[in-house]
């Protein structure tokens, strides 16, 4: 059900200024993470993390594992995140539990190779990389699976749409900002927080810029945060995904205009292996 042409997203942390000042929707209130980081990776979640949408999969907690029609009909491209607001409503209504949602979420399965990616990524010196999820998705899905798996202390930062379970049980879902991006929905643009937060990010850091600034993800929405990127800085399109295919079409129709380097990837063995390489280097 999910546009994937419409997807993209945005959050930021806890500091007054700038991206910080949505504080509002940033998973927890969090230290500014250390100064001397190398790199910066962004991660999707949805179909880049987990290998499926996570909001779509709440469809299986449904009674009978589908959703009326009448629901269904009220999606509207580009507005996503305000129907998922009506089906995280109608499942509290049908008695879902969120138990039952948390248990669900904990069941995604991760796109291959990612649980050897963030391992590797667990692993390296402190220094190398500073690691944040971008995500269309929601904070108490990300922060479920991700504690679940074990990955959560690997995240400096997560910026996803605001959630929270209320006193009756329900899911109760925000959109995260709002933005002029035509190429996004009206929920989030993730070309706005990487601008943002990289922006904040500079001036803690004294002026000093990353090495290089890392995207991997599959969407139409990430495509959108990866024209931002400089030469230099290396998008990571899951092969064949619309992210990688609206990539490839802009080089065929305006060679030069994507500045950053591109590799594709169908596990996260291929990040690792290029990432490895950037290690190499002085």
């Amino acid at each position: 059900m999910r546009d994937s042409v419409f997807n993209c997203c945005v959050s930021p942390p806890h500091t007054p200024g700038g991206v910080e000042e949505h504080h509002q929707h940033s998973i927890r209130a969090q230290a500014l993470p250390p100064n001397d980081r190398r790199f910066l990776i962004f991660f999707d979640f949805d179909e880049t993390l987990v290998d499926e949408c996570s909001d779509d999969s709440m469809v299986t907690v449904a009674p009978g594992g589908i959703l009326p029609g009448w629901l269904k009909d009220t999606y509207r491209p580009g507005h996503y995140n305000e129907y998922m607001q009506r089906v995280l409503a109608y499942l509290a209504e049908q008695g879902v539990t969120p138990a039952a949602i948390r248990s669900n979420v904990e069941k995604l399965p991760p796109c291959p190779g990612i649980p050897a990616l963030m391992r590797f990524l667990l692993s390296q010196p402190s220094h190398d990389f500073e690691v944040v999820c971008l995500s269309d998705a929601n904070t108490v899905f990300i922060e479920t699976w991700l504690q679940h798996l074990g990955f959560r202390p690997l995240f400096i930062r997560i910026f996803s749409n605001p959630a929270h379970f209320d006193d009756n049980g329900q899911l109760q879902l925000r959109p995260f900002h709002s933005h002029d991006c035509l190429r996004c929905p009206a929920n989030m643009c993730k070309a706005v927080v990487v601008r943002q937060y990289l922006a904040q990010r500079i001036r803690e850091r004294g002026g000093k810029p990353y090495q290089k600034v890392l995207y991997v993800g599959d969407g139409a929405n990430d495509f959108c945060p990866s024209l931002i990127l400089s030469p230099g800085d290396i998008a990571f399109p899951r092969w064949d995904f619309p992210m990688h295919k609206l990539i490839r079409e802009m080089a065929e129709a305006k060679p030069g205009v994507f500045k950053a380097s591109v590799v594709p990837w169908k596990s996260g063995e291929d990040v690792i292996s290029t990432l490895k390489k950037i290690l190499e280097r002085p």
